[in-house]
């Protein structure tokens, strides 16, 4: 399991932000990051939630906690939508992905690459 220092770098990285950028992404400073990062120091809830809105995440997912912990905030509010669709909407959707899913399976064991 990822721990959150090492999500906040991954994070960071994919960004191309270095420590300075992010500390001023989220009004804090390079020295704290460098501590988040190397786990020497715990953000407090608040920071956790200035770094989930920089890095445009869930705190599930930056935490690594949580039933949506693997989806970033894109996967979240497309789940969110689809909860508000009608039934038979929401069925022809998972048909779809039901679909994609099987084929993309079948690809893989047929073609490992």
């Amino acid at each position: 399991m990822v721990n959150i220092g090492e999500r906040i770098t991954q994070l960071r990285k994919a960004k191309n932000w270095s420590q300075d950028e992010l500390a001023k992404e989220i009004s804090s400073s390079r020295v704290m990051i460098g501590k988040y990062e190397r786990e020497d120091n715990s953000p407090s809830i608040e920071v956790i939630v200035k770094l989930a809105k920089a890095f445009q995440v869930s705190v599930d997912y930056l935490l690594g906690e949580g039933p949506n912990a693997s989806y970033d905030k894109d996967m979240i509010q497309r789940l969110d939508e689809l909860e508000t669709l009608p039934e038979d909407e929401k069925q022809r959707i998972f048909h779809y992905m039901d679909l994609i899913i099987r084929d993309y399976k079948t690809k893989k064991t047929y073609n490992p690459k």
